[in-house]
């Protein structure tokens, strides 16, 4: 699989195995590891912006997509787009 670059758009299955279209808004590398904040297409067609869910994917050593394991690991990507987030959203 080629780098993941923000601003992609591709498709993921979720529970229901109800194939989703996801668009890349960021991108950063903690710990060596490369993780990416996603939301669904659809939700950023929306005028809305106050209700797009933003989902965390872990990318592993292989490319592929995974979830993010345990909290402690959850809170330090969350916290890391809050601030690339609020950064592209100030200037």
């Amino acid at each position: 699989m080629d780098e993941i670059q923000v601003g992609e758009v591709f498709t993921i299955s979720d529970e229901t195995t109800e194939d989703q279209e996801v668009e890349v808004l960021a991108k950063v590398t903690l710990q060596g590891t490369d993780y990416v904040a996603v939301s669904f297409t659809e939700d950023l067609k929306e005028e809305n912006s106050e209700n797009i869910d933003v989902f965390f994917l872990k990318i592993d050593q292989e490319g592929d997509l995974g979830a993010i394991e345990s909290d402690e690991e959850f809170n330090m990507v969350s916290e890391a787009f809050d601030t690339i987030l609020e950064e592209d959203h100030t200037d």
